[in-house]
Formats: structure tokens, C-alpha cells, sequence
């Protein structure tokens, strides 16, 4: 009887356990449709050295430049063209900002 029933527990844990991992799939799977049903694109991972190493080539300070715009792309995978502005281009860039409520990216 003792057997039977360690098999029987045994038996529902392997369950429980195969229906969570289908249950995290599906959902998996889910996050990864648009509201289409199409599987949604992956965004291309932009290089931050490249690109921040173009928008900072005329600053006056080099240095901090690249290492705020890397900073920035690091969170927002984004640089705006150009050496400034365009912001309008990387919202996500533009409303960085620091502990002092001032723009950090530049």
C-alpha cells in the first residue's frame, strides 16, 4: 500500500511539473506574437560605441560624452542622428534624465 501510494505522489508531482513547463512555454510563446498573431520581429541590437562615437565627435568634451550616450543606448538601444538634437527620433533618449532632474543623455 505504501508503494502505491509514494507512486502515486510521485505520479502527480512529474504532472504538476510537465503542465507548469507547457503552461510557461505557451506563455512564452505568446509574448512573442503581435496582436496579429504574426511572430513579432526581434528589434536589431544597435552598436552603442559606434553610434555614440558619431554623436559625440564634436563635443567639446569626448570623454563624457561617449560614456553618458553609452550609458543612454545601453537602457534604450537607440541613439538620436546626428551630432545633437533629432531627439524626436529616440524619445527614450531624450527623457533620461539624472538624479538633478537634468537631461542625461546628450
Amino acid at each position: 500500500m505504501a508503494l502505491s501510494s509514494r507512486m502515486l505522489i510521485a505520479s502527480m508531482l512529474v504532472s504538476f511539473l510537465l503542465l507548469q513547463y507547457l503552461t510557461e512555454a505557451a506563455d512564452h510563446q505568446y509574448e512573442m506574437m503581435d496582436v496579429n498573431g504574426a511572430p513579432s520581429p526581434q528589434a536589431p541590437t544597435l552598436d552603442c560605441g559606434v553610434a555614440c562615437e558619431g554623436r559625440c565627435k564634436l563635443s567639446s568634451r569626448p570623454r563624457l560624452c561617449k560614456r553618458a550616450c553609452g550609458s543612454c543606448c545601453d537602457k534604450c538601444n537607440c541613439v538620436p542622428p546626428g551630432t545633437s538634437g533629432n531627439y524626436e527620433s529616440c524619445p527614450c533618449y531624450f527623457n533620461l534624465k539624472t538624479h538633478n532632474d537634468t537631461r542625461k543623455c546628450p
